[in-house]
């Protein structure tokens, strides 16, 4: 038997998702992840109590009310570190409260969603995933914002039908994040695609963050990158922070050190106000 959900939500003429893309009846309202460019920031994983803290007092410094913090790390290698699990929820609630941060981590299978709920308040559904239908409408039952970074080797138009299944589950909060697809240069991690900031803004109305740390995969480039993305039309950025990267447990390599997160912040607010007076000027 058709499920009539089902039967409602896809038409085998449709070319174009119907919920997520601008003009339609059906679109959304229109929200965002926080006043002006949005910095979200923080440890690739949770190592320690000790650090996470460190890294939270930081962020709380610099005006950041968003970090991430991975729980369950999807790892090219089985034996890299995989995060701590459940371990690190008591972690993550402690520097939620003590420096008043919302957290984004990354949901590997939709068993982990009702344990990540208790801190989370951001579900992430990682480029490994961005194919893995059963967990995007699994998050998009959960009752929680989702953040979607594009896969590693996804069209622009099979991104958006990806955050259509989240959608279509009634979960309309959802930022899309460019972290860079597979080139064939050797020299960064990934090719981030800048381009698709404004070919993505013009067609959905959903919020589209970067990622330059995943995007480049080199810390030298974190700052550079994102002033790009600023002057795209990026909503936000997507960055990872560690207090000493050559030691970090997974990505030091593309972490930024504090002193370097604070070169970041100083940068973007500069050319932030410099692309609020261009708007200004236009309006006029």
């Amino acid at each position: 038997m058709v499920n009539p959900k089902r039967k409602m939500g896809y038409n085998l003429r449709l070319q174009e998702p119907r919920i997520v893309i601008k003009g339609n009846q059906v679109t959304g309202p229109v929200w965002s992840l926080g006043v002006g460019f949005v910095v979200i920031a923080g440890p690739c994983a949770v190592e320690s109590r000790d650090s996470l803290l460190e890294i939270a007092h930081l962020l709380a410094e610099e005006g950041v009310r968003i970090m991430r913090a991975g729980i369950f790390k999807p790892r090219t290698s089985p034996y890299s570190f995989r995060g701590l699990g459940e371990e690190a929820l008591p972690m993550i609630a402690e520097a939620k409260e003590r420096f008043g941060l919302s957290v984004v981590s990354e949901v590997m299978s939709p068993e982990d969603i009702p344990v990540m709920a208790q801190v989370v308040d951001m579900f992430q559904v990682g480029s490994r995933n961005m194919f893995n239908y059963r967990l995007l409408e699994a998050v998009g039952r959960a009752g929680k914002p989702v953040l979607l970074k594009r896969g590693m080797m996804a069209s622009l138009r099979e991104f958006l039908w990806s955050a259509e299944y989240i959608a279509l589950e009634g979960e309309r909060r959802i930022a899309l994040c460019e972290r860079g697809v597979r080139g064939f240069d050797t020299e960064t991690r990934n090719l981030l695609d800048l381009s698709a900031v404004p070919l993505l803004k013009a067609r959905t109305y959903l919020p589209v963050i970067v990622d330059p740390s995943h995007g480049t995969g080199r810390s030298e480039l974190v700052i550079p990158m994102a002033r790009a993305a600023l002057a795209a039309g990026a909503d936000g950025v997507m960055v990872e922070v560690h207090p000493d990267p050559s030691r970090a447990l997974s990505d030091g390599p593309q972490a930024l050190d504090f002193p370097g997160f604070r070169r970041l912040m100083s940068h973007l607010r500069e050319l932030e106000g410099v692309v609020s007076r261009l708007k200004s000027s236009k309006e006029d």
